[in-house]
């Protein structure tokens, strides 16, 4: 028999068992590490890796991995699921996105032992969960005070498998997003391990529905690399559009937003996505696409400064890709509502 090693533990056939992997003692002598949970089916399998919080404060991924270790699809699993719901524990227990010194830890991998509390952190995680891994994903929100679609963000190019995963999610958007340096998603890549990036939801919030997406999502993935038996029931799902391209419509004045549109709705070039205004209501001026697309992002707060990212859209070759998004897509606020203001 052989045994699944990992922070010191020997995880056996059939074994289900929580570890945690140390990172460091902080200056209140409280240790801080990695909880990480092992599900160890009785067949060999892929090894796949779900984590969420990297960022502190996006907790919608936790809360995806708690409803999936609960799922009873689980015990039937082959291979191995190693499910991380809270990676930066710091961040997490503060509410915020970073580490003690400020640092972002989704920019500081693959790490170092010898560095920054961030660098060790993220060089623990490719030490113990990555690179032990053949597939991973990772459970992202919008920043703080944004909200974010459903949607998948994955480098596709040339890279099939990967493709195939993030089709598998059934994300209603699949965002063909280039490797950031520092990235968890550029240090799988030189493991050569496919991985996808989920985004929905906002930080500190529970989305009923980009959770519910999350975990349908997952279980999905799991199933198209033969962890799960494929489901027998027939249920409808998302026809997912790549998105080759986003870009962000900022605030060309400072005030307050009144938003026309709802986040995953259809734009036109020129549609009026809001308009911004002084606390008088004087000074409006209109906030417009420059080019068509789906509203995968937006502001959750409209006060907003000169050069704030008001909304994030989605453009696609086609110019149908877009009308398939129709279980998220909301219609235009009504016109009434804003008769004043425009």
């Amino acid at each position: 028999m052989t045994y699944f090693q990992i922070a010191g533990a020997a995880i056996g056939p059939g074994e289900r068992r929580q570890v945690n992997v140390g990172i460091a003692r902080l200056y209140d002598f409280t240790d801080m590490g990695i909880p990480v949970e092992v599900v160890r089916g009785k067949q060999d399998g892929p090894v796949l890796f779900v984590c969420g919080a990297l960022h502190g404060d996006e907790i919608l991924g936790t809360e995806i991995i708690r409803r999936l270790l609960r799922h009873p699809g689980l015990k039937r699993i082959r291979g191995i699921l190693l499910a991380v719901p809270i990676v930066n524990v710091f961040g997490f227990n503060t509410k915020s996105r970073y580490l003690p010194d400020r640092r972002d830890l989704n920019r500081s991998f693959p790490g170092s032992e010898e560095g920054s509390l961030a660098a060790r952190l993220a060089h623990a995680f490719m030490s113990e969960i990555v690179s032990k891994s053949t597939h991973g994903i990772d459970l992202h929100t919008a920043a703080i005070h944004r909200n974010n679609l459903p949607q998948v963000r994955a480098c596709i190019d040339d890279d099939p498998e990967t493709l195939r995963l993030a089709q598998a999610f059934h994300a209603p958007v699949i965002l063909n997003a280039a490797l950031r340096e520092g990235s968890i998603r550029e240090a799988a890549r030189q493991y050569r391990i496919p991985m996808l990036v989920y985004e929905g939801g906002e930080a500190l919030r529970l989305d009923e529905n980009a959770v519910s997406f999350g975990v349908r999502g997952v279980l999905s993935v799991m199933r198209a690399i033969g962890m799960l038996p494929e489901s027998t029931s027939v249920k409808k799902q998302t026809i997912s559009r790549i998105a080759q391209a986003s870009y962000w419509v900022r605030a060309p004045q400072s005030g307050m937003l009144t938003p026309r549109y709802k986040l995953g709705s259809l734009v036109e070039e020129g549609s009026v996505l809001g308009v911004i205004s002084d606390p008088f209501g004087n000074h409006q001026l209109k906030l417009e696409a420059t080019r068509p697309g789906v509203i995968i992002g937006e502001t959750s707060l409209p006060l907003l400064n000169e050069g704030d990212a008001a909304f994030h859209i989605a453009t696609f070759d086609k110019p149908d890709d877009g009308a398939v998004i129709t279980e998220f897509r909301s219609e235009r606020f009504e016109e009434k509502t804003h008769s004043e203001v425009l």
